[in-house]
């Protein structure tokens, strides 16, 4: 019999957050691992003039370029209006610019400039380290597994096909 179901055929209640812990608690654990992992860059951000959402524009630029704005603020996990303010920022500081769209002269693409580039390439490094930082003691098997599981949640919740 699956173990969710009780005698009656009803799903039991739910455990509560203190039944279950924080620390079996995935929500929780994953935002303190990315606010850990923020926290690592932000004197490295701060000394190139970047904030988290212009760095996370930089890096998914720097791999998926020439995006919309709907688009760019899905990958980056952004809401549309603080990322319009952070392009138009990042587009007066050189770091990106708009094309029109081949298929829409009424949509705009998003690209890097090389400016853009190299400062990404400038703090790569960092984000890597950083990341890697994530990793220590967990072999290669154990961090695929994990990133793959990642990516199979990703597919479960997201509300966007990209």
């Amino acid at each position: 019999m699956d173990s969710s179901i009780d005698e009656q055929g009803t799903d039991p209640a739910p455990q509560s957050l203190g039944e279950l812990g924080l620390q079996r608690f995935a929500p929780y654990l994953m935002n303190r691992i990315i606010g850990r992992y923020n926290a690592s860059l932000q004197q490295q951000l701060a000394e190139a003039g970047l904030s988290t959402a212009k760095m996370r524009v930089l890096a998914v630029l720097a791999t998926r370029g020439g995006l919309m704005v709907n688009e760019l603020s899905v990958h980056c996990v952004i809401e549309q209006s603080t990322m319009s303010r952070t392009l138009t920022t990042m587009l007066d500081e050189g770091l990106i610019r708009r094309e029109e769209d081949a298929r829409d002269s009424r949509a705009r693409r998003i690209h890097l400039t090389d400016q853009g580039r190299d400062l990404f390439e400038t703090m790569w490094p960092y984000m890597s380290a950083a990341t890697e930082q994530l990793f220590v003691g967990i072999d290669d098997q154990e961090r695929d597994a994990f990133v793959s599981t990642l990516n199979r949640i990703l597919r479960n919740i997201r509300k966007h096909p990209i």
